[in-house]
């Protein structure tokens, strides 16, 4: 009983000793007492609260004394199961162009600020239309459409997020101009693979699809999307298309008609009335379709911003001119 007799002299309460005796109170029990136990053994009400909220503190000591040999005990936690499976994924390869010319002259600092910034646009750009961010290599990033949900257009989804990641990264405010380049491919591959452990772990993939997407991003212009044939058969004629004779496509974007019949105003003020982040098209097109394609994107879901008439006059004279510089 001695224990308990020094352990209530540190609490200042070496009154209650005798009691605690007489009544066969040790530390076996002690942890297991309650205030009416304590106020049975006539304690008054403050010291009850002191004796309690210092048995609570013994408790929790006696816890983490005790948690090596649980550990020791404890069966150990199954780790997460390998859940492989094949798919048909887009695999998208973007990497930031000039990054080891940048490092050779940029203080670690700045760059670092640079590529968190670049990572963090490449992220928020594929998120937004339904693309997995798998993996950060440097000023690399992999990026899977398909996986883990999958969607029918998952191929068109990889090409826009590609052509609005070349916009965006050249829209970051940075110290130098920045630019990116797209490779994608499509194809069957075994994905969900669990490689390397700890924090290290990640969902792998496996397949030539993914080499196939890093070898077109390497022969990839700056500010460019190449892609594989296996993607280009899914999308129709949904973009504009290069044939590089590798394999490989590129995609163009019109940056204005060269006929004369949209000016940079006319551009202009249809860029003024899009949100951030959307994507438009400019179209010179016969009266006899205009309502039924009017139709037609509004049941798709787009909105039509602008519209007007080129006078027949203007067709004409930008006709003459086109003709008079061929």
């Amino acid at each position: 009983m001695q224990q308990i007799a020094d352990w209530l002299k540190k609490l200042g309460l070496s009154e209650y000793a005798q009691r605690f005796a007489e009544n066969h109170v040790d530390f076996s029990v002690l942890p297991e007492l309650t205030d009416q136990d304590l106020k049975d053994l006539g304690i008054v009400l403050g010291d009850r609260r002191k004796l309690l909220r210092a048995i609570a503190d013994l408790n929790g000591i006696e816890k983490i004394q005790s948690k090596p040999t649980e550990a020791a005990t404890t069966p150990v936690a199954p780790q997460p199961q390998d859940s492989a499976e094949r798919r048909q994924v887009s695999v998208m390869f973007a990497d930031l162009v000039g990054s080891t010319a940048l490092s050779a002259r940029m203080d670690p600092e700045d760059l670092r600020e640079i590529i968190s910034a670049y990572q963090r646009c490449v992220t928020e750009t594929v998120r937004r239309l339904g693309g997995f961010v798998a993996k950060y290599m440097g000023d690399g990033v992999l990026v899977y459409f398909g996986y883990p949900q999958a969607h029918e257009d998952d191929a068109e989804r990889a090409v826009r997020a590609g052509l609005a990641l070349i916009a965006a990264v050249s829209a970051l405010k940075a110290p130098v101009s920045l630019q990116t380049r797209v490779g994608i491919a499509t194809g069957l591959v075994v994905v969900g693979d669990l490689i390397g452990s700890g924090e290290a772990q990640e969902r792998g993939i496996v397949g030539e699809t993914p080499n196939l997407a890093a070898r077109l991003q390497s022969i990839a212009e700056p500010n460019t999307v190449v892609m594989a044939e296996s993607t280009r058969t899914l999308l129709g004629n949904l973009f504009e298309l290069e044939d590089l004779g590798d394999g490989g496509m590129e995609l163009s974007v019109f940056e204005g008609a060269s006929s004369g019949l949209i000016s940079d105003e006319d551009i202009g003020e249809a860029a003024s009335a899009l949100e951030p982040g959307t994507s438009a098209a400019l179209l010179v097109f016969e009266n006899t379709w205009a309502a039924p394609f009017a139709a037609a994107v509004r049941r798709s879901g787009g909105q039509l911003v602008a519209s007007g008439r080129i006078p027949v006059q203007g067709i004409l004279a930008a006709l003459d001119a086109t003709d008079s510089t061929n």
